[in-house]
């Protein structure tokens, strides 16, 4: 019985290995797009992939302490975040990609 279940636990671990290394990124996450002018004031003005304008929103974000600290999924925007978020004073960091999403070009 003993064998069973230890050549179980290996096919287990070898599929798992296998998942984690033929994992490829996503091309269109790559892709570079253009931020607009109110975009650009927070990431900059060169064409960067989405995952760099969210890495640099987050630290932008961070670096402000604009995470609401009672809700911490909820972002108050400042005077340069207000024209990205549609003029709304904190929106939630789900709709906060939907909203960066109107400031790029492909």
């Amino acid at each position: 019985m003993a064998k069973t279940t230890e050549k179980k636990t290996e096919k287990k671990a070898e599929k798992k290995t296998e998942k984690k290394t033929t994992r490829k990124p996503n091309a269109a996450f790559m892709k570079p797009l253009q931020p607009d002018d109110a975009l650009a004031q927070v990431v900059g003005s060169k064409p960067l992939p989405r995952t760099e304008i969210t890495k640099k929103l987050w630290a932008y974000i961070k670096k402000n302490k604009l995470q609401n600290e009672k809700n911490r999924r909820n972002i108050d925007a400042d005077d340069v975040l207000k024209p990205i978020f549609n003029g709304k004073k904190q929106v939630s960091m789900f709709e906060m990609t939907k909203l960066v999403a109107q400031h790029v070009k492909s």
